[in-house]
């Protein structure tokens, strides 16, 4: 039960802190998402993300954090099986049944809701 405790505290933690940006800061939207993905590649990298989703579950694999655990470890592991060529394909490997899904979902919203511009 006290793993669900610490996803959503932890989940919740990094949306405060990206609500906190868009608030507080110029950043556009799309520099934090960018910053949180390339965030999330760097702490895997240097070591520090994968304690972190060993502790909170998905509540440190769910926001875009996790996405960039999931490309950073997905390349890990290609490299690993297939040498130097897996830096390449490694990343969208790991990662595509959530790409494949945020395009149809997008897709399917598209059909049946009419999009209004910012005012």
């Amino acid at each position: 039960m006290l793993e669900y405790v610490y996803a959503f505290l932890t989940g919740g933690i990094l949306c405060v802190i990206a609500q906190f940006l868009i608030d507080k800061t110029k950043l556009t939207p799309a520099r934090i998402l960018v910053t949180y993905v390339v965030s999330g590649v760097f702490l895997t990298a240097v070591g520090l993300y994968k304690p972190l989703v060993e502790f909170a579950g998905c509540g440190a694999t769910t926001p875009l954090t996790g996405f960039g655990y999931s490309i950073a470890e997905g390349v890990r592991k290609a490299i690993d099986e297939n040498g130097l060529i897996g830096a390449l394909t490694g990343g969208l490997t790991a990662t595509s049944a959530g790409i494949t899904a945020a395009i149809c979902f997008s897709f399917f919203a598209a059909l049946f809701f009419k999009s209004k511009p910012k005012k």
